[in-house]
């Protein structure tokens, strides 16, 4: 079942992503970080138990981000990604955002659902406001994908 998060999975989902990123597979999410954006987030459940997780982040009356896409281990490829990415590009579609972009160290996922390459610099400076704080700044490895709705 895919479900708006609430303050209560906060911990499961920093668990989740910060799984991942120890695995160099996405960046790492504070509690703070995550508390402050929790009505982003889109969460996968099964029981009480948290095995995916996804938030869209608007940036600007056209622009929305997806972020922290994690899933765990037991779900991949399962389909758990795609209904997470399914549902944030519908959340997107309501709120009438027209583009919405990835930062990702995995493009092939994006790709399949209509996300292409782009360069970084066609992203507004705003985006970047986040980036400063980011252990890899300015070595940034992930990829810029976007997609119109």
């Amino acid at each position: 079942m895919i479900r708006k998060a609430t303050v209560e999975d906060v911990k499961k989902i920093q668990k989740l992503i910060n799984y991942h990123a120890k695995r160099d597979k996405m960046l790492p999410r504070s509690l703070n970080e995550l508390y402050e954006t929790i009505r982003n987030f889109f969460v996968y459940t099964e029981g009480k138990s948290i095995y995916g997780a996804c938030a869209l982040n608007v940036d600007w009356e056209d622009l929305a981000e997806i972020k922290s896409l994690a899933v765990a281990s037991s779900r991949t490829r399962k389909g758990v990604g795609s209904k997470l990415l399914a549902e944030c590009l519908k959340d997107a579609k309501k709120l009438k955002i027209t583009k919405v972009f990835a930062l990702t160290y995995v493009p092939n996922f994006f790709s399949k659902f209509g996300f292409e390459v782009i360069d970084k610099k066609a992203l507004p400076h705003k985006i970047w406001s986040e980036c400063i704080k980011c252990m890899y700044f300015p070595n940034c490895k992930e990829i810029a994908m976007m997609r119109e709705i």
